[in-house]
C-alpha cells in the first residue's frame, strides 16, 4: 500500500544517514472515495500540492473504516482520514485517537461555516474536530414540476392528504425503494428521523439518537404510524413488494416515464446525479427545474443533514495545513464545480455561481444557512442498533400490525446496549 511505501521510503532515509524534514514528507490521506469521486478529491488534493508544496499519499477505500480502525490499531494510521458520517468519526474522538483542532485551525474552521455547522462539527465537544469536506441535505421530496401543480404540502397532514387525492384519482404517489444491500432499509429509516425531527423538533431528536429516548415513547412510534399513513400500500409504485426489492438508486426512474410510474420520491440531494443519468426513450435526460425539482420535508423550520467529514489523526505540520486548506474557500469550491449535482459544500462563503441551476443552489442554500441542522440519525446510534432500525422498517412494511412488537423489540436492543456506546451530538440551532 502507499502508506508502506512512505514508511518503507522512510527507513531507508535513515538507513542511508539521511534526514528528512518535516517539510519533505508527504501527508497521508485515507478516504472512501474510488473512481470518479477519488478524481474529484485527487484534483484537492493536488491543489493543496500546488498552494503548499506538500506532496500527498492518498488511498481511496470503500472499507475506510475497517482499515482506519486496522491503521489505528497497528499505531499507523494516517495523518488525516476523511470519513462518510459522523457516528464512526465521533468512535475515533471516544477513543482519543482523533484529534482536536488547534485554536488557529478552529479559526479558519468558524470563519467559513456557520453556527449550526460548527456545532456539528464538534462531535458532541466543546472543541472542533472535523472539516465538512462535502455535505448532502436529507429532508427533501421530489417531484416533476410540470404534474405537480397548485398545492405545495407544507404540514405532513397536506402531504398525506395530497397523497391520498392522487390515490383516489387513479394515480400511484410514491417511488420507493428499499433496496441496498448490505444496509437495505435504509431509506425507510430516512422517513422515520425526518417525520420525527419535523414534528417533535430537534431536542427530542437527538435525544432519540443517543439512547435517551425509548422506542416505545408515543412520539416514536406515531413517526412510524404516520410513515405508514403516507406509504399504503395502494401509494407505492409496485405495491410493497416492489418497495422492498428495487434499488434506492432506481426508484425514482419511474418519475421521468410517460405516463409516469410515480409522482414523488423522499431521497437526499445526491439523488440529483442519479436523476440526470436516467436516459429516456427519446435520448433526453431529465433537467433539474424543468423536470425534477424538491418541497421542504413539511413542518419545523429544521433540516437533517450528512457530510463527509475530514479528522485529523496525526498531529504533524502537514496535517494541519491539509485540514486548514479543506476548510477554505479553494479547496471547497473544487467539488461542486467538478462533480456539479453530485457535490454540495456547507462552507458559507461559496457563492451561488458555483452551482450549474437554480435546483442546486436552492439546496446550498438551505445546507449553509438552515435554522437547525441535525446528523442522520442511524448514523449516529451503534451499529447494532442501526442495524435492527434497517431490518424493523422492512419488517413493517411488510406487515404493519407488528409495529407494537417491532418497537419493543428495537427498545430491548437500545437497552442491551452499553451507556459509553452512544454517542450525543446535539443539532446545530
Amino acid at each position: 500500500m502507499k502508506r508502506l511505501i512512505a514508511v518503507l521510503t522512510a527507513l531507508s532515509l535513515v538507513a542511508g544517514g539521511c534526514s528528512a524534514t518535516a517539510a519533505d514528507e508527504p501527508v497521508v490521506v485515507l478516504a472512501s472515495w474510488t473512481d470518479g469521486e477519488e478524481k474529484a478529491f485527487r484534483q484537492v488534493l493536488d491543489a493543496f500540492k500546488d498552494e503548499t508544496g506538500i506532496d500527498y499519499l492518498y488511498e481511496g477505500t470503500r472499507a475506510v473504516d475497517q482499515v482506519l480502525a486496522s491503521d489505528v490499531q497497528r499505531g499507523t494510521p494516517p495523518d488525516v482520514a476523511v470519513l462518510p458520517n459522523a457516528g464512526v468519526l465521533a468512535k475515533y474522538r471516544k477513543s482519543g485517537d482523533l484529534l482536536p483542532l488547534d485554536e488557529n485551525l478552529s479559526a479558519a474552521v468558524k470563519r467559513s461555516f456557520s453556527s449550526q455547522w460548527v456545532t456539528l462539527q464538534q462531535i458532541g465537544t466543546e472543541k472542533l474536530y472535523a472539516v465538512a469536506v462535502k455535505a448532502d441535505l436529507k429532508s427533501l421530496i421530489w417531484y416533476d414540476p410540470a404534474r405537480m401543480t397548485g398545492i405545495r404540502p407544507t404540514t405532513f397532514a397536506a402531504l398525506r392528504e395530497y397523497s391520498a387525492g392522487l390515490t383516489a384519482a387513479g394515480g400511484t404517489p410514491w417511488c420507493v425503494g428499499m433496496g441496498a444491500p448490505p444496509t437495505s432499509g435504509w431509506p425507510g429509516t430516512d422517513w422515520i428521523e425526518d417525520i420525527l425531527l419535523h414534528a417533535a423538533g430537534p431536542e427530542k431528536y437527538w435525544q432519540w439518537a443517543s439512547g435517551g429516548l425509548p422506542w416505545t415513547s408515543p412520539e416514536i412510534k406515531q413517526a412510524w404510524l404516520d410513515w405508514g399513513s403516507v406509504l399504503e400500500p395502494a401509494a407505492i409504485r409496485g405495491g410493497t413488494a416492489a418497495a422492498l426489492l428495487t434499488d434506492f438508486g432506481d426508484a425514482g426512474k419511474a418519475m421521468f416515464t410517460d405516463p409516469p410510474g410515480c409522482a414523488l420520491e423522499h431521497q437526499a440531494s445526491f439523488i440529483m446525479s442519479r436523476y440526470q443519468n436516467f436516459k429516456r426513450p427519446d435520448g433526453t435526460f431529465p433537467k433539474p427545474g424543468t423536470d425534477f425539482d424538491f418541497l421542504s420535508f413539511p413542518g419545523r423550520d429544521v433540516s437533517e443533514v450528512a457530510a463527509d467529514l475530514a479528522g485529523m489523526f496525526q498531529d504533524t505540520p502537514q496535517a494541519r495545513k491539509l485540514m486548514e486548506f479543506l476548510a477554505s474557500e479553494k479547496a471547497q469550491r473544487i467539488w461542486p464545480s467538478i462533480l456539479r449535482a453530485n457535490a454540495f459544500s456547507a462552507n458559507r462563503r461559496l457563492g451561488p455561481d458555483i452551482y450549474p441551476d437554480q435546483v442546486s443552489r436552492r439546496v446550498a442554500d438551505t445546507i449553509t444557512s438552515a435554522s437547525a441542522l441535525c446528523f442522520d440519525a442511524s448514523d449516529l446510534m451503534p451499529a447494532t442498533m442501526t442495524g435492527a432500525f434497517h431490518r424493523a422498517v422492512l419488517e413493517y412494511l411488510s406487515n404493519r400490525d407488528r409495529l407494537d412488537i417491532l418497537l419493543k423489540q428495537l427498545d430491548d436492543v437500545r437497552k442491551s446496549i452499553q451507556p459509553g456506546e452512544w454517542l450525543t451530538i446535539p443539532c446545530g440551532q
